[in-house]
């Protein structure tokens, strides 16, 4: 699709795409009411400045598209994306599969929500040390990492949408 495409779409059909890159409703409709926008410059500007800063209902909401790092995507997730983010951790590597259950459970204890990432570009062995350092961030610290991981996240799928 191109970004003329996007601008053309009805809103009905815009909604959905868009909420595939960030399931966060402010920001969709600030984006659908954004158009047209003159490049993909413009809309990545607009995509980024939305998802700044998000509720806890916004945060909570987002991250319920997103499967646990290692894991298979489910229903509710967005299988075909996160799949191909996840794609450099090595799903034969038993100690390192072991290692992110274990952290993964470690975090949803600490934080009391999914570990996310943006996988896309790293290993698996890289995704395991973020993991690790970010238990020892503090509550408010987190909150704003994940947000920002959130935000690059958006950013690359939106970019693939008008790729």
């Amino acid at each position: 699709m191109t970004l003329d495409d996007l601008n053309a779409l009805p809103e009905a059909e815009a909604r959905p795409l868009l909420a595939a890159c960030l399931d966060v409703p402010r920001w969709v409709d600030t984006l659908v009411e954004g158009r047209p926008y003159a490049d993909a410059g413009a809309l990545l500007t607009v995509a980024e400045v939305a998802a700044g800063s998000m509720s806890d209902d916004e945060l909570e909401q987002a991250l319920g598209r997103h499967p646990r790092i290692g894991e298979r995507a489910g229903s509710g997730h967005d299988t075909a994306s996160s799949e191909r983010e996840q794609a450099g951790v090595d799903a034969t590597d038993a100690d390192l599969a072991t290692r992110l259950a274990e952290g993964n459970v470690a975090y949803e204890t600490r934080f009391d929500r999914v570990f996310l990432i943006r996988a896309a570009g790293r290993d698996g062995h890289e995704i395991l040390a973020e993991l690790t350092r970010r238990l020892g961030n503090d509550d408010a610290t987190e909150r704003a990492e994940t947000v920002r991981q959130l935000r690059e996240i958006a950013l690359l799928r939106l970019e693939q949408v008008v790729d």
